[in-house]
């Protein structure tokens, strides 16, 4: 069986005075001080234009640090495939199929021949649940389906870090559940490290070990998640959900009794 929590033993991610200033531009991400463990999963949560998304684009290395370092434990290989990015949008090609789009990571890094290309993409789309539609076009998969697709491509050169920026944003409540649902499954199955951008309280509840709360480009505080793991549908019905997701919003909305941990 898959371990239930982090390797408390190894950092994965590590933010050390991490700082972005955007030329003479009033907002300046961090400096951000935070360790991450390996196979922890950690949202961050804030009001639009904190830095949510800047610091995970920073950690993914596709946005330049003004100052300070991020170190992660991909860093230590050429190997591109170490990290999955899971967008908003799914932005899958829409002239190619499924199973071409799902592909695409290994082709670019030319992992392996064709065959174990293909094999790969296959057992990718098999773990979301989506093998079925291979051969199916963009145009012919629902919103839910093009970002299962998208979650496959970003898991099929079996990443030890996923990052995921707002990914069930734009879906219903039960399909926006269902997909976290299976990250949690993916995640027992893989164990990678995860950073996750959410505006959303409960999903943040339902699919991280901790949770980290940002405004104004500041990291104030990471909160550890108390709630037993791993997660299902039934536990936000549960008084300690509901206890949690007030502590949650106090600390979003700044309430000094919040108790946590950076």
């Amino acid at each position: 069986m898959p371990q239930a929590s982090p390797d408390q033993s190894t950092v994965a991610i590590q933010c050390q005075q991490a700082a972005v200033q955007f030329g003479s531009a009033v907002f300046q991400l961090g400096p951000i001080d935070l360790d991450i463990q390996a196979g922890e999963i950690v949202s961050l949560i804030g009001p639009s234009g904190c830095g949510k998304t800047t610091l995970l684009r920073a950690i993914a290395g596709l946005q330049p640090l003004s100052s300070g370092s991020i170190q992660t434990h991909a860093s230590d290989t050429n190997d591109c495939g170490e990290v999955g990015f899971v967008f908003q949008q799914p932005a899958l090609l829409p002239w190619a199929d499924t199973l071409s789009n799902v592909q695409l990571p290994l082709d670019l890094i030319s992992r392996g021949t064709k065959k174990t290309r293909q094999a790969a993409a296959i057992d990718a789309l098999r773990s979301v649940q989506l093998e079925h539609a291979s051969k199916h076009s963009p145009g012919e998969l629902s919103g839910g389906m093009q970002m299962r697709a998208s979650v496959a491509r970003a898991l099929v050169t079996e990443p030890k870090l996923l990052l995921l920026d707002e990914p069930f944003a734009a879906l219903d409540d039960m399909l926006r559940q269902d997909l976290g649902q299976l990250l949690i499954s993916l995640w027992q199955q893989r164990q990678f490290t995860a950073v996750m951008v959410t505006h959303n309280i409960a999903e943040s509840i339902m699919l991280s070990h901790r949770i980290a709360i940002m405004r104004g480009g500041k990291l104030e505080r990471v909160i550890p998640n108390p709630l037993a793991w791993p997660r299902d549908e039934s536990i936000r019905r549960t008084a300690p959900f509901g206890e949690f997701y007030g502590l949650i919003s106090d600390a979003l909305r700044g309430v000094e009794s919040v108790e946590g941990q950076v």
